[in-house]
């Protein structure tokens, strides 16, 4: 596992964990096999090694996705990411409640991501609510098609029964009569009546009323 640092061994032909293009990136890419396997793998009580290690972990802009690594991978021994193993032991007992946004924002931006379970459970139902298709999730977390509309109709499932639940109103097709009423009043209103007014057929014309109101 130490030569993971140098690059310097030929690959085995299988699939890693998670992406690894951070590799190259790193402060420690490119360091000699020894001087790495005595900067990072130091012992337990050699508290000067060890600060000396994570004051190169500092400066290293990939430090993130080395922790993730490890977890990933569980690398027990030695520094990753800047913690020791006993700093990095609540980590590895908490991965699998493990949820990390960015992994998930990582993984839509088409990265190769391990995710968690709970993590890949928010990649499903965001994937739902993007409108993806099955064939487009099952590509992505490498899954069979019906597997993944099979996923795609349980997030469906999940957001109806919330939405029910939570009392969401949904829209509703209006009624014929209710469309046609508005335009009927509007157009009987414009229409000249027929029918004479009942106030002038009620009430005389005064003779002392003034010709004007009289017209």
């Amino acid at each position: 596992m130490r030569h993971i640092t140098t690059h310097t061994s030929p690959t085995t032909g299988l699939r890693g964990i998670g992406d690894t293009s951070w590799h190259t990136h790193g402060v420690c890419h490119g360091m000699n096999l020894e001087d790495a396997d005595a900067t990072f793998f130091p012992l337990p009580r050699d508290h000067e090694a060890i600060a000396e290690a994570k004051e190169l972990c500092g400066l290293c802009p990939v430090r993130r996705d080395c922790l993730n690594y490890a977890l990933e991978n569980a690398l027990k021994e030695g520094i990753w990411g800047g913690l020791t193993e006993a700093e990095r032991r609540p980590w590895h007992d908490g991965l699998p409640q493990r949820l990390d946004y960015g992994r998930v924002i990582a993984f839509f931006n088409g990265r190769d991501v391990h995710l968690t379970g709970i993590e890949r459970q928010v990649v499903i139902d965001h994937a739902y609510v993007r409108g993806w298709r099955p064939d487009r999730l099952g590509a992505a977390l490498q899954i069979s098609h019906k597997h993944a509309r099979d996923l795609l109709r349980q997030a469906a499932n999940k957001v109806f029964d919330r939405d029910r639940t939570l009392g969401v109103p949904r829209r509703k097709n209006k009624k014929k009569g209710t469309q046609t009423a508005p335009p009927t009043s509007r157009s009987a209103s414009t229409k000249p009546s027929t029918k004479p007014p009942t106030c002038l057929s009620a009430k005389p014309i005064s003779a002392h009323a003034s010709p004007g109101k009289a017209a």
